[in-house]
């Protein structure tokens, strides 16, 4: 028992100096796909995150919604289109879009607010983000990019609370645009110079050697990552995550991390230990 309690003051002991480093600083945090849909996942995710809040860190909250969408979708019989990883989103499904991530930033909310940390949705109506027309060769619809953001409203609510955003923005004519949440969570991140931008996934970080966790990568230089991509070592989905974490620590972001969110409290063993469990991305 004694041994127990010992135990359980050494964890507290070896995430002080991490809690004071990070005291007052920013993390951005983009969380969303599948794992978003797992009750018992999510209720760990969100757990870590309102203990940061507790610590003095100030968290921000990205979330998307893409398995949910495609569902509804499924649901009323209209077919999701994708070209290079976008969803093509023309008036019905941009609607659909919206409503699915309002009952996914309300629910997020209401269980943050479960831990007696405050947390406050910015949804497309808060008008939170300024964005334009997605610039591509085919056209995508009602997609488009973050251009700008209103960083005081933002910084406001941070003094209390912790933001929950949905990727969606407003054109300077009133249209409304479908972003991709790692877009969004990677600009704030930058514009507001974070200390840590982390991309919460479904794989436990860059593995030298696909499938096989025991070669996971826990620290990776920025210099590192040209050859690792020319080796295929980072291949698929994993290829834009770990370039947004490069040029979002170029643009000034302290660390990244690529961390797997079904690990039971990895946010936490990310951030508050020695070792970590997940991927991070240095200068």
């Amino acid at each position: 028992m004694v041994q127990e309690a010992i135990r359980k003051a050494d964890v507290l002991i070896e995430a002080l100096p991490y809690i004071k480093t990070f005291h007052k600083t920013v993390f951005v945090i983009k969380y969303g796909g599948s794992i978003l849909g797992e009750e018992r996942v999510r209720k760990s995710v969100l757990e870590d995150i309102a203990f940061l809040r507790y610590t003095g860190i100030r968290p921000i909250l990205v979330h998307g919604g893409g398995p949910n969408i495609s569902e509804r979708l499924k649901q009323l019989n209209i077919k999701s289109e994708f070209i290079d990883g976008m969803r093509v989103t023309d008036e019905i499904t941009l609607n659909i879009v919206e409503d699915e991530l309002n009952k996914l930033n309300d629910m997020i909310v209401d269980e943050i607010n479960c831990h007696g940390a405050l947390a406050q949705g910015f949804k497309r109506s808060d008008k939170l983000i300024n964005a334009v027309k997605k610039d591509t060769q085919k056209d995508l619809g009602y997609v488009g990019d973050i251009i700008n953001f209103d960083e005081h409203k933002l910084k406001e609510v941070m003094k209390t609370s912790i933001p929950v955003i949905t990727p969606m923005g407003i054109g300077s004519d009133g249209t409304v645009y479908n972003i991709n949440a790692d877009d969004v969570a990677f600009y704030l991140a930058t514009k507001l110079k974070a200390q840590k931008l982390v991309l919460l996934t479904n794989v436990v970080g860059i593995m030298r050697a696909k499938d096989d966790t025991k070669s996971l990568l826990p620290s990776l230089h920025v210099s590192e990552v040209e050859d690792l991509l020319k080796e295929g070592i980072i291949s698929g989905g994993m290829i834009p995550k770990v370039k947004a974490g490069v040029q979002a620590i170029a643009e000034g972001v302290g660390k990244a991390h690529i961390i797997d969110a079904k690990i039971m409290h990895a946010l936490l063993l990310e951030i508050f230990t020695n070792k970590g469990v997940g991927t991070e991305i240095v200068k």
